[in-house]
């Protein structure tokens, strides 16, 4: 997949709305804001009422499951419906050069893989509710925090530049 070549890249990032469609809706404001190129969906939306509501994202999104999705099917239709798609509980993604892996994160053995030993640009991931950016080496590693802002009191997405191979996080 490449994308805008010319144009900033930016990503989209973000993990466990736990059906709080308030905030997700803010987080796709933000993202169209951004006018990011693609989003990244680390899991957990938990039931299907929550992907229509990124009908609203100007971009493509891909994401994945957590460990609290109900019906993953009519999840994955939901998304697909809209242009989306789910990959099942990993992706692996290459986008001008880079390479990305995305995981929730509850599956400890492949998370640690992915940031330990995968030969990745940047591995992403949720599950932990805690927002979290580290360079290690050549690898970024990216835990946008939580959507829903239940465990912590903070509703955060993150924001991955590309080519710069940095990402920063936003509190909506």
């Amino acid at each position: 997949m490449i994308l805008g070549l010319g144009e900033k890249l930016l990503i989209g990032i973000m993990s466990d709305a736990h059906d709080n469609i308030y905030l997700v809706d803010k987080a796709i404001e933000k993202f169209n804001e951004l006018k990011v190129s693609l989003v990244l969906y680390a899991g957990d939306f938990v039931s299907p009422f929550v992907p229509p509501r990124f009908a609203k994202l100007r971009c493509k999104m891909v994401a994945v499951y957590g460990n609290n999705e109900n019906e993953k099917e009519l999840i994955m239709r939901r998304l697909k419906d809209i242009g989306h798609e789910v990959r099942g509980y990993f992706a692996y993604i290459e986008l001008n050069g880079r390479s990305i892996a995305m995981t929730h994160g509850h599956e400890k053995d492949l998370l640690s893989y992915l940031i330990n030993k995968a030969d990745v640009d940047v591995v992403i991931y949720g599950h932990t509710h805690k927002a979290h950016v580290e360079k290690r080496g050549r690898k970024l590693i990216v835990n946008p925090g939580e959507c829903c802002g239940y465990l912590t009191g903070k509703s955060t997405i993150a924001v991955l530049d590309l080519e710069r191979l940095e990402a920063r996080l936003i509190e909506l």
